[in-house]
């Protein structure tokens, strides 16, 4: 029953999204009611079984298969939004291209739906773009919450309370490790990942086909290693009148063949106290937590803020170090 449940949409069934429907499963506060891929839909108001719908979607390839509940369809967002009645949404969308969020986002616009909206954008030229949508998103009456993963989201969050114990902040620095089985699990994401790569683009990455990603993944057992990334926490902690977006550097490495993390996820907030000391506050993340746990946990951490913020009429666009994430149960 979604009777006093918040009601929760998925767009995006790969590997991140799948995470996402098994962590909503168990929640008392939360329901998922409908989910979106490429090639089509399912919505049931009382609820989707999690279990068999990443079944039907590893067997056909779509949650529009799913028996009475699933909708084939070729605009399966905008089809989605005008016939579910979804309280949020967690977009967990590849931005490939670095456009395609932004332009998600104007379809919802668009719809005339309202509700709250959560995505774990990584780029800082996509959170600039949905900065231009803000005036619009007010105007709808769509609360969005952006960069609400674990890095943006959680680190970010955990960076902006750490600089208020000091007078001004020198360097924040954000290094993560990731482990993931298969990659093929997250293709999406790997992809986004690759094209932080110095001999890489977004257009190069989303170009390539799976044989080449697996080829190019070869050649590096699997790892990739990454630094000085294009990274939403600096704008995001810029906003928040934190730092400014050089003072703040993001990288790390991603194992694609081991779920193990290759090294620990931290954030290290350094700056000078109102007595002239100099000092560091370091955030780690435990090692046994996955990718999945951090981003679609904070996500909806968020998305339960956004409701509490829309609930209050507070609408338009609001970022991970402005808000503080709430606990579902």
């Amino acid at each position: 029953m979604t009777k006093n449940k918040i009601r929760i949409g998925v767009l995006g069934f790969g590997g991140l999204g799948q995470a996402a429907a098994r962590i909503l499963q168990p929640k008392s506060e939360m329901c998922l009611v409908a989910v979106a891929d490429q090639k089509g839909y399912a919505y049931n108001s009382n609820g989707l079984d999690c279990d068999t719908l990443i079944s039907i979607y590893h067997e056909k390839g779509s949650s529009g298969y799913l028996p009475e509940y699933g909708v084939l369809s070729d605009n399966s967002i905008a089809d989605l939004i005008s016939h579910a009645d979804v309280d949020g949404y967690f977009l967990a969308l590849p931005n490939l291209p670095n456009t395609f969020m932004a332009d998600v986002t104007r379809q919802f616009i668009s719809s005339r739906w309202q509700g709250v909206l959560v995505d774990a954008l990584k780029r800082t030229s996509a959170v600039e773009q949905l900065l231009k949508l803000q005036a619009d998103l007010n105007k709808a009456g769509i609360t969005y919450l952006t960069g609400c993963g674990a890095t943006p989201g959680l680190l970010t969050a955990a960076a902006a309370i750490a600089a208020q114990s000091f007078a001004e902040i020198h360097q924040v620095k954000i290094t993560f490790g990731v482990g993931i089985a298969n990659w093929e699990a997250y293709r999406a994401t790997i992809r986004e990942d690759i094209a932080h790569l110095p001999e890489f683009n977004v257009d190069k990455a989303k170009a390539m086909t799976d044989a080449q990603v697996e080829a190019f993944l070869d050649k590096t057992n699997g790892i990739l290693t990454l630094e000085n990334m294009e990274h939403a926490d600096d704008i995001m902690l810029e906003l928040a009148g934190i730092c400014d977006r050089h003072q703040v550097t993001v990288g790390g490495v991603v194992d694609t063949r081991n779920p193990k993390k290759p090294i620990s996820t931290n954030v290290k907030v350094t700056g000078r106290t109102f007595e002239g000391k100099i000092s560091t506050h370091t955030f780690t993340l435990g090692d046994e937590t996955s990718m999945a746990a951090n981003v679609c946990g904070t996500a909806f951490g968020y998305l339960k803020a956004g409701i509490k913020l829309h609930e209050r009429n507070l609408n338009g666009l609001f970022t991970a170090a402005e808000i503080m994430p709430l606990f579902v149960k």
